[in-house]
């Protein structure tokens, strides 16, 4: 941030009090990093042990306690020094080199600025829906443990995702609380002479103010952006009212505050990354303000601009379905952004949308804010390695005739920050075992140090979670019922369910088909059996919200509650309502087996199974997403054979009778087998071994150092390549796209000449390149993997020119003569120094 940069204060907010030693208070309430290092939850819960409990929010234990009971405390000179260490010990953490700073001294990369619909960082600022705000917050979290430069961008909701409340039909209620920014952690953006930092967004016939607010989340910043600004009119007000709410329309909105609005704020915060990072299509439209950026400040025209920044974005995709992406009516585009592509971007508005669609000249044709991310991103990734897979599927279309594995999606699959999800148990035995800063560095010893860690000790660990989640479930299940209107006797009932020796199996996500949540509940009967046998008996917890507009899912919760509402049931298996991060924290760091039952491969990684790893819990999941490349038969156990079954109502029944024969034969008896100490030795090695080989693997920490190492860096350093000179290297991108382009059609492939010489066999190939210059194509071999491998690609070398020929050569390569002649063909692909071929150029011909 320059010097003249916004500041924000939050004395410039509020003037709650001038007791002194607030300044220190408000330090510490306004840093998001207490949500997972916990060591001031002393000092809330010392202001306001019930007001402490019910949010978990410092910042509003600050604003709501009296000025008496702070001067009381912080005459307290132990209270007072605790204060003073804590404040100490944050600023120490903050400006102490971390990982980045060790391991990339020199690095190029300054900033990465992190796009996202939603953060999940805390229930204290309720701005997520599930997976994506997810992934977002605990990147953001590891990317400030292990000093990775990054901001995040985002929007600040009004009313957030919606709330869930259970009727006693069994039906799920949407309610849609307020976020008084009053109680959230967050502080305005102020310019250095107090005013409020607002940017102006001009869309059709007005324009739309928004507001700026930061987050502090350990060593980095989420910057936020509102539209409830009293300027607006009022449904303009509206813009930032809920995620995922409201229509095409008002998503298109949101979409352009983010995209659009996030990097003016960037801007205007005097921030210049080398890297934007997209999490997900949602803020794809970053792609066209960054561009006109670089066009104010170089003068160059939109298509060279993209070439230039296109290098330093980086877009990550979520989905696994086709029908996932954001798509908007062509009209809606041109209404909302045909104005801004003419007058600031220089470009028709058919020009803009031909980047949002697979055939250009189609009018009907969506605009496809995914493909809008490709086309203006250096680098794509998926979130685990069969998401890899599965995407590289979803956007063949855009790369007509390169072979699906060369279609230019990567992967790097998601992990969770595990500092959050651990309980204070386990976070004392990992403590133990690995020491404090384990998640601030690498983590290659973690796996032996857990190893050592006795049978006695893992037990003992595991059982008192048992017994906290049991405590849990009954005060949540109890305030549940009465909220919905339930009898006292029925409330009082639920203070008795759920047993601590009893094996647990939980279940909670967003309830949507294709995660199949009723997969259980396949044969009632069967499962009520299963609960309530007298040996070996199961109890199972529940939680889920279906999206407000998602009828299905809404009735799988329906059946569900039914079910659960059977006498014989009620007291193995419990539905708990308002699903949300301190619900999950909960179940994560408690319940035995995690169950996960998506229909393969819709389930692009899926993070919640990985939550329970550090809390000793095993999963039970279909062999999708994440799971498909953790699992082995010694840290849990896997449902489905590996292939994808569509939605065939017989699979599905087929799966449901596999996973009732995966309980009642591997599961409950491994759970109930103890020796003569009371422990399930099998249960504790399979335990032991899902801590030790995955949770490493699964944090956070590992992801964000991939990322970094895979994409920031290079893409930093892509960037600043293409940046120099006043960009001459992107003008020079696209005078050879525009030669490619031009000239593509008249290029040929001629005669074919094959020997073979002792174990070699020599290919010569004519290729005739009309007036191309031959440096602007690369000649290859091409053969298919064998029994999985990576396909063979063989450059060829220009060799001479031919007689007679206008740009006519003569091409020549050597392959082993252990595979035949005929698995080879020769292509022509588009090559260009630091270009991505085929990200940046999709032409190919093949030798026919």
């Amino acid at each position: 941030m320059s010097e003249q940069a916004p500041v924000s204060h939050p004395k410039q907010r509020y003037v709650s009090t001038d007791v002194e030693g607030f300044d220190a208070l408000a330090e510490l309430a306004l840093d998001m990093r207490s949500s997972w290092n916990h060591a001031t939850d002393q000092v809330w819960r010392r202001l306001d042990p019930i007001l402490w409990e019910l949010t978990q929010n410092p910042w509003v234990v600050l604003q709501t306690v009296s000025r008496e009971t702070l001067q009381l405390a912080l005459a307290d000179p132990a209270f007072r020094k605790s204060v003073d260490d804590l404040v100490h010990a944050r600023r120490g953490a903050a400006e102490a080199p971390a990982w980045f700073q060790q391991a990339h001294p020199q690095s190029p990369l300054r900033c990465v600025a992190y796009f996202s619909m939603e953060f999940m960082l805390s229930e204290a600022l309720p701005i997520y829906s599930g997976g994506l705000g997810n992934v977002a917050g605990d990147q953001l979290k590891a990317a400030g443990d292990l000093g990775v430069p990054v901001v995040g961008v985002g929007l600040l909701y009004q009313q957030g995702y919606f709330r869930q409340v259970i009727d006693k039909d069994g039906a799920q209620q949407v309610l849609y609380p307020y976020n008084d920014p009053g109680q959230l952690p967050i502080t305005p953006l102020r310019k250095p002479n107090g005013e409020w930092l607002r940017l102006e967004i001009a869309l059709p016939g007005y324009s739309v103010w928004l507001r700026a607010w930061q987050v502090q989340v350990g060593r980095v910043k989420l910057f936020l952006l509102d539209s409830n600004d009293v300027a607006n009119y009022p449904a303009h007000r509206g813009i930032t009212s809920e995620l995922y709410g409201g229509g095409p329309e008002l998503r298109l909105k949101q979409e352009v505050v983010l995209g659009i609005g996030g990097w003016r704020l960037l801007a205007a915060l005097g921030i210049q990354p080398e890297v934007c990072h997209l999490n997900e299509g949602h803020a794809a439209f970053a792609v066209l303000e960054r561009a006109r950026d670089f066009m104010q400040e170089t003068g160059l025209s939109f298509e060279a601009a993209l070439a230039v920044t296109r290098a330093g974005n980086l877009f990550t995709i979520h989905t696994a379905i086709a029908a996932g992406f954001d798509r908007f009516a062509p009209s809606l585009i041109d209404t909302y952004l045909g104005g801004y592509a003419e007058q600031h971007l220089g470009m028709t508005r058919h020009e803009l949308l031909a980047l949002g669609r697979q055939n250009p000249n189609d009018s009907s044709e969506p605009f496809n804010m995914a493909y809008l991310a490709i086309r203006g991103s250096g680098a794509v990734n998926g979130v685990s390695s069969l998401h890899g897979k599965v995407s590289r599927r979803l956007f063949e279309p855009l790369f007509p005739r390169w072979p699906t594995e060369e279609v230019p999606v990567g992967h790097v699959t998601n992990g969770v920050h595990m500092p959050t999800w651990d309980s204070a148990p386990a976070d004392d035995l990992w403590t133990e075992a690995c020491g404090k800063d384990r998640w601030l560095g690498t983590v290659e010893t973690l796996e032996q140090d857990i190893r050592r860690v006795s049978d006695a000790r893992l037990w003992q660990f595991r059982t008192d979670a048992s017994l906290t989640l049991v405590a849990f479930a009954r005060e949540r299940l109890s305030r549940q019922l009465a909220a919905s209107g339930a009898s006292p006797e029925v409330v009082d009932d639920a203070k008795q369910v759920c047993d601590c020796n009893t094996l647990t199996l939980g279940f909670a996500r967003r309830f949507a088909s294709y995660k199949r949540p009723n997969l259980l509940l396949h044969d009632p009967e069967r499962l009520l059996r299963l609960l309530t046998n007298p040996q070996r008996p199961v109890q199972l917890i529940l939680a889920g919200k279906a999206h407000p507009a998602d009828q299905a899912g809404q009735a799988l919760i329906q059946q569900w509650m039914h079910f659960i509402q059977r006498p014989e049931v009620r007291s193995h298996a419990i539905f708990l309502s308002d699903y949300d991060m301190h619900l999950t924290e909960q179940l994560v760091q408690s319940v035995d087996v995690w169950l996960n039952t998506p229909r393969r491969p819709w389930e692009a990684c899926g993070t919640s199974g990985m939550k329970v790893l550090v809390n000793g819990g095993i999963n039970l999941s279909e062999l999708d997403g994440w799971w498909a490349e953790a699992y082995t038969p010694e840290v849990g156990w896997a449902l489905g054979d590996g292939q994808e079954h569509d939605d065939d109502p017989a699979w599905d029944a087929i799966e449901a009778e596999a996973l009732y024969d995966l309980l009642e034969r591997e599961v409950i008896p491994e759970f109930y087998t103890r020796d003569e100490q009371g422990i399930p030795t099998a249960w504790v090695a399979r335990m032991r071994e899902s801590m030790a080989q995955l949770t490493p693997r699964f944090s956070s920490n590992r992801a964000v150092r991939e990322y970094t190492g895979q994409y920031y860096l290079p893409a930093a350093a892509a960037y600043r390549e293409r940046a120099a000179d006043n960009g001459a290297l992107g003008v020079a991108l696209v005078d050879w796209r525009h030669a490619l382009a031009q000239k593509w059609a008249a290029l040929r492939f001629g005669e074919v000449k094959l020997e073979t010489a002792s174990e070699q066999q020599v290919f010569e190939i004519q290729v005739y390149l009309d007036d191309l210059d031959p440096e602007s194509v690369q000649v290859e071999l091409y053969a298919n993997g064998v029994g999985g491998a990576a396909a063979e690609r063989v450059e060829m070398q220009r060799v001479r020119q031919l007689v007679g020929a206008a740009n006519g050569f003569a091409y020549r390569a050597e392959v082993p003569a252990a595979r035949p002649a005929t698995d080879y063909t020769a292509r022509l692909i588009p090559r260009h120094d630091g270009a991505a071929v085929p990200l940046e150029d999709a032409h190919i011909l093949w030798q026919q």
